[in-house]
Formats: C-alpha cells, structure tokens, sequence
C-alpha cells in the first residue's frame, strides 16, 4: 500500500511538474525544444489526413445512409458488435407497397397490372442499393475506419509520449540552468550540476528514442494513403457498377411501359389500358440542362408522342425531338432535345422504333422521344 501511495504521490508530482513547464512555455516564460522540421511536416500531413478522414467517412455514411436514425441503431450494433437485423432498403420498401395496393386493387385492371410492373422494378432496385451499401461499407468505411479507430491511435498515444518526454527534457535543461546559476554563487555544490547534467542526458535518450518512433509512425502515413487510394477506387466501381445496374432496370421498365401503352393504344384514347401518369413519368427520361419541351406539350408530353407515333409512318417525315437520349449501342444514334431529325421505318421493324438521320449519321431512335411532324 505504501508502495502505491508513493507511486501515485511521484506520478502526480511529474504530471504538475509537466504542467507547470507546459503553461510557462505558452506564456512564454520557458524555452520550448524545436521538433526536427522533417517531423513537424509529418505531424501537420498526419493531422490533415486524419481531420480529412473523417470529414469522408461522415459525408459517405451519410450519403449511403440518409436516416440520421438508422445509422446511430448501426454505430450502435456495431460498438456492441452485434449483427445489425435486415432492413430492407426505401426502393423495396416502395415495390413492396406497390404489390401490395395492386393486390388490393386487382392484379387484372389497368392500375393494379403496372403497379405491378414498377413495383418489381422498384425491388430490383432495391437490391442494388442493398449490393452498393454492403459493397462500400466492406471496400471503404471500414477501412477508413480502422485507421481511426487502429492506426491513428497508435499515433496519437506514441506522440503524446513524445510530447512528455519533450517536456521531461526541458524541465532538466531548466534544472540543469538554475544549477549552474547557483553554482556560480556557491549556493550549491558541484554534484548537483553533475546530477542534473545526468539527468539531462537521461532526457535526452529518452526524447530522441521516442521522437524516432513518432516518426517511423508518421512516415507510414504515406502507406495509408496508398491505402485509401486503393479503397477510393474501390468505392467509385461500386458505385459505377450500382448506377449501370439502375440505369439498365429504368430501360427495362421503359420497354415493359412502353409495350403496354403501344398494345393499349385503341380508338378511344380513354380506354387505354396503361395510366397516362405512367408515360409522363418513367418515358420521359433525364433531359439536359436547358432543354425545353414545346408549349403545346407542356403538360402531357409523353402521352401526345405516343399518340402521334401510334400513327404508322408512310415514307420519310420530319421528327422534333422531346427529350435527350443517349444511344446504348452503334445501332442506334444518339438525339439532343428541340433539334430535327428524318425518320422513317424498314419492313419487320419493331414498331417501337423508327430509323433516324441527321447528316451523314443513321440509326435506330425511340418513337416515344420524338414528336412526328407532318
């Protein structure tokens, strides 16, 4: 017990002797040991890499996982590390909702058949931003996050150690200056300059070995960032690879919309199988910056370029085009929105497309991108 009490006292004792030379250094009433500049480079780069690493893996967290909700139940689960119970992603959620109110509405009518449809799409989805999220989360959090949890510790225990024996150091250079002082006015004997010089090359060892160790430790932060380069391009195919997979569901989904408004289309508009809400929404597509629909298919556009090119094309017309469209192979030609285009169709072709020209260019366009001119 005496033993612990001594150790605690002596402990205590360095702490306040510490702190003491820390709070004069800044008042400026202690000389402060200059780290190497070498070394001082590499903490202020491990100290931005850090504050950096972070700000990243909050926005991705945030960016994959909007719910402020859902992510504190994942830091949770994985703190207590516990398998976090399988939530199904908005898009399944939506589809799963979809199914269900066409279940209730009937399978068979109108509604409830293309409920069905966009509802499946919309699982599908789903599913790849189940894929995306596990995939980023395996390839790049964690990553990021071992190294604040591992690495970066390490770092900042070895260089609080360094900082200590810093501080050490100086308080015998200021030990060993007040010796000297009272030496020169025979205040004290010479064994109590020689014992503060062996205590300031006892500091000095100790300062020097930790600073190395500090610094090995900085210098890999180069490795991290090779690292992190690898998982930064890791987490950018996952996401290509998610955008390509929802990019080719929406097409899919636009075929399956488009067949049933084409296979709809009767005499009497108003007894269309397909919803018009339907084509305003997924046949459109994203149009670019500036693009403008014309006034007089302002509000329902999709439906009025079904409804003009359910009419069969005869020889060579004119074509303005609604909506960009980006070709998905060399047989078909890529189109801008507002320009002018010729059109026209070849025996056996699939009566939801048309042949386009523009110049020298030819290729296969969408009939439900184009309003045809007389």
């Amino acid at each position: 017990m005496d033993f612990n009490v001594k150790k605690l006292a002596s402990g205590a004792g360095v702490f306040f002797t510490r702190a003491v030379q820390f709070t004069e250094e800044k008042l400026g009433q202690a000389e402060k040991t200059e780290l190497d500049p070498h070394l001082e480079n590499l903490i202020t780069r491990a100290d931005s890499t850090k504050n950096w690493t972070e700000k990243i893996l909050r926005q991705t967290e945030v960016l994959l996982q909007p719910n402020p909700s859902a992510r504190i139940e994942e830091f949770i689960y994985d703190k207590l590390d516990k398998k976090l119970p399988s939530r199904m992603t908005n898009p399944e959620l939506l589809g799963q909702y979809m199914l269900e109110a066409a279940n209730d509405f009937g399978p068979g009518t109108p509604y409830g058949s293309t409920l069905i449809t966009v509802g499946e799409y919309q699982k599908r989805l789903g599913g790849a931003e189940r894929e995306l999220l596990q995939t980023s989360a395996a390839t790049f959090l964690t990553p990021l996050r071992n190294f604040l949890e591992g690495d970066w510790r390490t770092i900042s225990k070895e260089r609080r150690l360094m900082e200590n024996r810093r501080l050490d150091l100086d308080i015998c250079k200021a030990r060993l200056k007040k010796a000297k002082q009272a030496e020169a006015k025979a205040a004290l004997l010479s064994e109590e300059v020689d014992k503060a010089e062996h205590e300031l090359r006892v500091a000095q060892t100790e300062f020097d070995r930790q600073a190395e160790v500090t610094r090995l430790l900085l210098e890999g932060i180069s490795s991290t960032h090779l690292n992190h380069l690898r998982c930064l391009q890791d987490f950018a195919e996952a996401q290509a690879t998610y955008y390509a997979q929802c990019h080719h569901y929406m097409q899919e989904l636009q075929r399956e919309l488009n067949k049933c408004a084409n296979a709809a289309s009767t005499p009497h508009p108003t007894a269309a199988v397909c919803p018009d809400p339907v084509s305003s929404a997924f046949l459109s597509g994203p149009s670019s910056p500036g693009a403008t629909v014309s006034s007089s298919s302002s509000q329902r556009p999709s439906t009025l370029a079904m409804e003009q090119t359910q009419l069969p094309v005869t020889g060579t017309r004119k074509a303005k085009v609604l909506y960009d469209y980006d070709a998905h192979d060399a047989s078909e030609l890529s189109l801008l929105a507002d320009e002018l285009i010729t059109v026209h169709t070849v025996p056996g072709m699939d009566p939801d497309w048309l042949i386009g020209e523009r110049g020298n260019q030819k290729g296969k366009v969408p009939v439900t991108y184009l309003e045809l001119l007389s």
